[in-house]
């Protein structure tokens, strides 16, 4: 499967000397949620390339949905655009996503950030969210604001619901989800299943959380060392599940350092862990 992905060429004379920077996005995301950062933060010195996963955004859909499928997908488009080692951010989904291939092609990761989430597997925490995402058919409405105003029945934050609305996509006049809702659904049993692989990753990690987010509970961190011995779990505070975009700007430059510098950046740092 080619996936789909936009390319933010680095705005250094160094971005040649320095390993891209792959960007994987949740689920129910894509790519260009990452944009501001990626144009802001990630690009001072290295190429990013933010990627749309299978079923999401504008790659193409398919049956198949696993972490397996998905790290296929990433390896395929590695070696597509010429890329043999890269440095690998994921947030949620996208973040197992890059564990998994972290543990699977190791040689090809330089670092590896992952965000707001852990190699445990999870409770059923979407459940809510696809009764109202399944309950609706785009195509019996004539604008997004009409689907917001279904939506708000069943989910409070307006930001969510913009996040979700933005799968809303027109073709032929027509409203439809530009991601493949029904493959989702039916994987989601396996994506929120525990990381597996052997032997661990011992590359540069650093794991982010939210402190308003129960994703990476403390209990959860001699799972993450198991798998990622050589990892740095920071908490950026008064933020949730989507940390990179409540707080955008403490989050990119504890990345870019992070990518710069390795753990060495946090030697002096009094970042909460």
């Amino acid at each position: 499967m080619e996936l789909y992905y936009k390319k933010y060429d680095g705005r250094s004379p160094t971005s040649v000397d320095r390993v891209p920077l792959l960007i994987l996005h949740g689920i129910f995301g894509s790519g260009g949620n990452w944009h501001t950062l990626s144009k802001n933060d990630f690009s001072s010195d290295r190429d990013v390339y933010a990627i749309d996963q299978r079923n999401h955004g504008r790659s193409p859909h398919a049956d198949s949905f696993s972490f397996e499928d998905m790290v296929c997908d990433l390896e395929k488009l590695m070696d597509r655009i010429g890329i043999e080692k890269a440095s690998i951010l994921g947030h949620s989904m996208g973040g197992k996503t890059a564990m998994n291939f972290a543990l699977r092609h190791p040689l090809r990761v330089e670092r590896l950030v992952v965000v707001d989430i852990a190699t445990v597997g999870y409770p059923d925490l979407h459940e809510r969210l696809f009764d109202s995402l399944c309950g609706i058919d785009p195509a019996k409405y004539s604008t997004r604001t009409e689907i917001d105003t279904v939506l708000s029945q069943s989910i409070a934050s307006a930001c969510v619901r913009q996040f979700l609305l933005k799968n809303i996509k027109r073709k032929n006049g027509v409203l439809e989800w530009a991601m493949n809702l029904d493959a989702i659904f039916n994987a989601y049993p396996l994506l929120r299943g525990e990381v597996v692989g052997w032997p661990p990753f011992s590359g540069e990690t650093l794991f982010v959380r939210g402190d308003q987010s129960d994703y990476i509970l403390d209990e959860y961190l001699p799972d993450i060392h198991h798998l990622f011995p050589a990892a740095e779990v920071k908490t950026i505070s008064d933020t949730g599940h989507w940390l990179h975009a409540e707080k955008p700007d403490e989050f990119g430059k504890m990345v870019v350092s992070f990518l710069t510098h390795g753990s060495s950046a946090f030697q002096f740092r009094s970042i909460r862990p």
